[in-house]
């Protein structure tokens, strides 16, 4: 469970570097994977692929920063984990639930928090 953070600073690498197979590599080759805009992706291919055209186009020249704030373990090798990130400069904040199982996210939902409760 402690390598858990150490997940999301490969993705800021790959994002950094815009390297999608960098980004990727840190999700499993079936995982379910749900973007910003709520478009579901299924295996890392799909994950690389999305990514390598964003690093190409709207988020070329960006920076990706993430935080890990939630790690809750369910079994062994098993935890639903919580994650804040921020690009910049684009100012795009994210939230971000996943599954980690044996050292690899199997299951990813993002979304862009719409803002505290009324």
């Amino acid at each position: 469970m402690t390598a858990i953070p150490q997940l999301w600073q490969t993705m800021t690498a790959g994002w950094a570097a815009g390297d999608a197979a960098l980004f990727a590599s840190v999700f499993a080759a079936d995982v379910d994977f749900v973007n910003v805009r709520g478009e579901a992706l299924s295996g890392r291919d799909a994950v690389e692929a999305s990514h390598a055209k964003l690093f190409t186009t709207a988020y070329r020249g960006t920076a990706l920063s993430a935080s890990v704030t939630l790690i809750r373990p369910l079994a062994p090798e098993l935890a639903l984990v919580h994650a804040t990130s921020e690009i910049a400069p684009a100012g795009v904040l994210t939230h971000a639930q996943a599954i980690v199982r044996d050292g690899e996210i199997v299951a990813f939902h993002n979304m862009i928090p719409k803002g505290p409760a009324a």
